[in-house]
């Protein structure tokens, strides 16, 4: 039976971990080869070899999003073993905590480079080798219901979401003319390694006193009544990347288990 993504090749950053990994895993299992790309080229690795493992294909590729050269080369390590690129993901995503008042500098930038000039150069650079080869494919990035609301202690991370819905609608716009759609997806509240640093983040400024609380507080507000796990949102990545999602372009899906009702 074939799969919905056979033949595809896709790239995901932030792909070692996480959100990613699980999108990575999923994306195999359906036919897609996967360029698995990240900051951390050991994590990368063992991303690669679990799923060559279970018989599928990937490469993995080290870089820092904020780095058009390196993500321009970690592309084209796709492109020399897999012969393309069909679909990308503007996955990876960077938070520090710090109260409204204390917000520097340093914080704001370094947020929205990773954030919000990542995701710019991931468009640019996954949408020149999309055309380049013709065809047409999908740029999918990931946005957050701190896109859509505001909280004082994630300023920066909370802007640097709200530029990923910009950019997205953006680019939906300058690239439909090359057969290039561009979509976001919303997550909420999703148990990966960034939130288990986020909750030692907000513990150190005060926001809470004990290890879980703060994810424990933020989730009294899902609908849904417990916080999401990865698993929970490869199907709308998946929708997002397969054919079903040919006529979507410029949209965000909130997938956030009810919290922000837009």
């Amino acid at each position: 039976m074939a799969g919905r993504l056979d033949g595809k090749v896709v790239g995901i950053t932030g792909g070692a971990s996480g959100m990613g990994l699980a999108f990575a895993q999923a994306f195999a299992k359906e036919g897609a080869s996967v360029l698995i790309v990240d900051l951390n080229p050991e994590a990368a690795a063992d991303a690669v070899k679990t799923i060559t493992d279970e018989g599928g294909r990937a490469v993995a590729a080290a870089a820092n999003v904020t780095d058009r050269a390196a993500i321009a080369e970690a592309i084209q390590t796709g492109v020399r073993e897999f012969g393309r690129l069909d679909i990308w993901f503007n996955n990876a995503g960077f938070n520090k905590p710090m109260h409204l008042l204390d917000v520097t500098e340093d914080n704001w930038r370094s947020i929205m480079d990773v954030n919000g000039l990542g995701v710019l150069i991931g468009v640019q650079e996954a949408a020149k080798q999309i055309i380049a080869q013709g065809g047409g494919g999908k740029i999918i990035n990931t946005a957050s219901m701190a896109s859509r609301q505001g909280y004082p202690s994630i300023v920066p991370y909370c802007a640097s979401k709200a530029a990923v819905v910009s950019i997205t609608q953006a680019a939906a716009r300058g690239l439909a003319e090359h057969d290039i759609t561009v979509n976001a997806f919303a997550p909420g509240v999703v148990a990966t390694p960034l939130w288990k640093q986020l909750d030692e983040d907000l513990m150190s400024i005060g926001d809470s006193q004990r290890p879980g609380q703060a994810m424990e507080e933020f989730a009294q507000d899902i609908i849904r009544g417990r916080v999401a796990y990865p698993e929970d949102i490869v199907g709308t990545a998946m929708y997002l990347a397969s054919a079903d999602s040919d006529y979507l372009t410029g949209q965000v899906i909130m997938i956030d288990g009810g919290m922000v009702l837009v």
